[in-house]
């Protein structure tokens, strides 16, 4: 993203690209939040596999528009297309409720992390691969990662087609869309919060990096393969085997560690510094969300799963829509070492909010089990 932006920021003085680089990043966030629970209202009505495609069609032409983005408001309707499509997520999230007992939920929740944190250790590389080819081919060098993007699409689709069996049969599917949602307040409230605070640090770690340590894309891609793979190790050896009823305390945990990351990350005047505060920070980012879907997918009857499921990420898309836009003004304007203190500090409240979740949730879980 940083190479796209500065290709379309090369004759621009006022640098207005960068900062629409966080302002399209929260809009498509943003369009996730809206089209979140719809999507998985009719997946509760439709089936699962019959949504996905649509979801995976949509993503597949926002990147067949990027393909052609020789001019910025193309790569604009691009963003918002795949925003607007991109609901595979929380369906995924559904299918694995569909396909899991309530013991096996959290093994089946860190799968889904696991398939992020390979993503978060593969994506980097590749993307560090085409930036260091732009130089290369400066004039059109975003079509290579936005067809090797779109490959990728056409054959998460033809999958779907062929090999994917439909997980929500339809003797089980909801007749109409039901309105039980009050039972998520409190925990779509957690997550609210940690995922507001938690994104500034996504979206301005490759700012900070290159600013403070003058990492190239290639080191940069290797801060992310570290991370990516303790995460896979936390989630595949820690998180899938979290016996029901532990969520909260192994949430509340990682809610704790992301606390001195963000101080860390902040203050870090060394690269041995930067990736204590980052080992921290995978460690948080490997169990605090799983935990928390977990503990919502409780909730609904089996028809229910999608809209319940769909509204609980759509918090998440909201979070990340608004997160990095006071991120950017507070980095730019307080200094990083001063906005990811202020992050550090803030991510208390979620923290105390997890907290008394373990006091308040088991009885109200237990209705709904």
């Amino acid at each position: 993203m940083p190479t796209i932006f500065e290709y379309y920021d090369a004759n621009e003085e006022d640098h207005f690209y960068h900062w629409m680089e966080s302002f399209l990043g929260s809009v498509f966030s943003a369009l996730q939040f809206l089209v979140a629970p719809i999507f998985g209202s009719l997946s509760d009505v439709y089936g699962r596999k019959t949504v996905m495609i649509l979801s995976m069609i949509g993503i597949g032409v926002s990147h067949a528009v990027w393909c052609f983005a020789d001019y910025f408001y193309l790569f604009v309707i691009a963003r918002i297309v795949g925003g607007l499509s991109r609901a595979n997520i929380s369906l995924s999230t559904a299918i694995v409720t569909d396909l899991c007992s309530e013991r096996k939920r959290s093994k089946g929740m860190a799968l889904i992390g696991i398939a992020f944190a390979i993503g978060f250790i593969v994506g980097p590389i590749i993307g560090a691969i085409f930036a260091s080819r732009a130089v290369k081919f400066s004039h059109n060098f975003y079509v290579f990662p936005a067809v090797f993007a779109l490959s990728m699409t056409v054959i998460d689709v033809l999958l779907l087609i062929f090999c994917f069996k439909e997980t929500l049969p339809k003797e089980k599917r909801a007749s109409s869309i039901g309105q039980e949602k009050w039972a998520l307040k409190k925990i779509g409230l957690t997550y609210f919060l940690f995922l507001f605070i938690y994104s500034g640090l996504e979206y301005s770690l490759s700012f900070l990096t290159h600013m403070r340590f003058n990492f190239t894309s290639m080191q940069q891609g290797k801060m992310y393969l570290f991370s990516g793979l303790i995460m896979i190790f936390v989630q595949g050896g820690y998180v899938r085997r979290i016996p029901p009823g532990k969520e909260i305390k192994s949430a509340a945990v990682g809610a704790f560690l992301i606390i001195p990351s963000f101080i860390l990350i902040g203050i870090s005047n060394s690269v041995e510094i930067l990736y204590i505060g980052l080992a921290l920070y995978a460690y948080a980012s490997a169990t605090v969300v799983p935990c928390l879907t977990t503990i919502a997918s409780k909730f609904g009857s089996t028809s229910q799963k999608g809209t319940v499921l769909g509204i609980f990420r759509s918090l998440g898309s909201l979070a990340r829509a608004i997160g990095p836009l006071v991120s950017a003004v507070a980095y730019w304007s307080l200094t990083p070492t001063v906005s990811y203190c202020i992050g550090g500090l803030l991510l208390i409240v979620p923290l105390i909010l997890i907290l008394n979740l373990g006091k308040e949730l088991p009885k109200i879980v237990q209705k709904h089990e």
